[in-house]
């Protein structure tokens, strides 16, 4: 089991809390959320927390804002931190059994190592009815706090599954009816409103600076690119893959759900 750490930030240890109540430990408030009496959002949420963490039997302590910062080596802690036991990478087998859904809808991260592109990424997957996010185990960004934070609860809520080797994850998709499309900036790639993304579908986006590898992008059965004014293909260039994964999610549950 892993190491327990300390999460922060008022969504995320709230998230935590609710999906995975063993894995706290001990939770540390600031002493003026006891003592204000404000009645503001956060203060109730920060009171939602604590009565949580007592009814779990969590140990609750107070330390000051810079004494937090100190244990979770972040300022955006919102007066909550949560040492607990970081969420492990779902097991490969989770793939087969979303992939047997009609409509299931996977998002492929091709090494992605930046934990703030990876935090967004899962909160848009959540909110766009990704059922999976899948990565390769080795130069990916692993499930830490900060991640968490970014993901504002989403990382508790979704299954991220790292694959020993994304090559063959993606081939069983495919033999399972999963129509794979990845973005590239390809002269063959198509605009991704013309693709039809209805049906059991996976969208792979490309790492921070790179894109997809050569081998992944042989894999897609489809191509596509975001368009945009001028020149559509070159300004993907200029997009940060947690943004383009929320359009191009946009598009597809827009898809999906046109009501």
């Amino acid at each position: 089991m892993a190491k327990p750490t300390y999460f922060y930030g008022i969504h995320a240890v709230a998230a935590l809390l609710q999906q995975r109540p063993e894995a706290a430990r001990a939770l540390f408030l600031q002493p003026s959320y006891q003592e204000s009496g404000k009645e503001d959002n956060a203060d109730s949420q920060i009171h939602q927390i604590k009565t949580m963490a007592e009814q779990m039997g969590v140990s609750i302590q107070y330390a000051q804002k810079d004494k937090l910062a100190t244990l979770c080596h972040s300022p955006q802690h919102q007066g909550v931190v949560l040492h607990a036991t970081p969420k492990a990478f779902a097991d490969e087998s989770k793939i087969e059994s979303i992939s047997e859904q009609d409509d299931c809808l996977f998002l492929i991260l091709d090494q992605v190592t930046d934990a703030h592109n990876l935090g967004a990424c899962l909160r848009t997957a959540v909110a766009m009815g990704v059922d999976a996010v899948i990565c390769p185990k080795h130069h990916s960004a692993s499930l830490t706090a900060t991640v968490a934070k970014v993901s504002v609860g989403a990382l508790e809520i979704i299954p991220v599954i790292a694959v020993t080797n994304l090559s063959r994850c993606i081939e069983q998709l495919k033999k399972s009816g999963v129509f794979v499309f990845g973005t590239a900036l390809e002269a063959t790639a198509k605009p991704l409103p013309a693709c039809d993304f209805t049906g059991k579908v996976a969208l792979i986006m490309g790492s921070e600076g790179d894109g997809m590898r050569r081998l992944t992008t042989d894999k897609c059965d489809e191509l596509v690119y975001i368009p945009m004014s001028g020149n559509s293909h070159g300004n993907l260039q200029s997009l940060n893959v947690s943004v383009a994964t929320g359009m191009a999610l946009y598009e597809i549950s827009r898809q999906r759900h046109p009501s």
